[in-house]
């Protein structure tokens, strides 16, 4: 039986472990969820009912970043698992630095950007500011060379793509004339790629009746 997912299409989080599985060409069980009513076989299961969740050999992993090693272990394609987290150490390190900033770092603005009528205390265009030293330090990196660790894509493009496309999504005209040519081609390889239109294809809330989809 393929491990289950538990997926909100939107969700960047999602998104990144869908992307992930789908270069892996690893299926998995879909369970599309609606945030403001979750299936109760995902409330049952206790403790944290946000998404993505992957349950898997009777385990659960609770974190997009947890499904995506989980991914990587249990892919047939070792050489494209390589790819995207070599085993040298300082290379590892190298990715672990991209996500946690985008994690811990820019997250926070850009919630913060999209959500700025939650956050009165300072206009939009303060939140957009903030999360543009993210946005300048990517294009700064994406000038010399075509994804963030080289020529060939890691899970560290994998991981934080989906939050440039999130934050550039927020007012679109804006980010189509702003000054970051190297980031915009970065960011359209991914969102105009064959995966991403399969990583993004509507499914249905899942209920307990339907039949099993499988994704990819």
């Amino acid at each position: 039986m393929p491990a289950i997912l538990y997926s909100f299409r939107r969700c960047p989080y999602a998104i990144r472990v869908r992307y992930t599985l789908a270069i892996l060409e690893l299926r998995v069980q879909l369970r599309e969820v609606v945030l403001k009513n979750k299936p109760a076989a995902l409330l049952n299961l206790g403790g944290r009912s946000t998404v993505p969740q992957l349950l898997a050999d009777g385990q659960r992993y609770p974190e997009s970043l947890d499904i995506i090693f989980w991914s990587i272990k249990h892919t047939k394609h070792a050489d494209v698992s390589e790819q995207l987290w070599p085993e040298n150490a300082q290379q590892q390190a190298k990715i672990q630095a991209w996500i946690g900033f985008n994690d811990h770092c820019f997250k926070p603005w850009l919630d913060r950007y999209k959500y700025a009528d939650r956050h009165p205390e300072q206009v939009q265009s303060y939140y957009r500011e903030k999360g543009e030293r993210f946005l300048k330090r990517l294009e700064q990196r994406l000038k010399h060379s075509r994804f963030l660790m080289g020529e060939k894509m890691t899970l560290a493009d994998i991981a934080v793509f989906p939050f440039i496309r999130q934050f550039a999504g927020v007012d679109l005209k804006w980010f189509e004339q702003s000054h970051y040519p190297y980031l915009k081609c970065w960011l359209n390889s991914f969102v105009e790629s064959d995966c991403f239109q399969t990583v993004m294809t509507k499914f249905p809330a899942w209920e307990e009746s339907q039949e099993v989809v499988c994704f990819p």
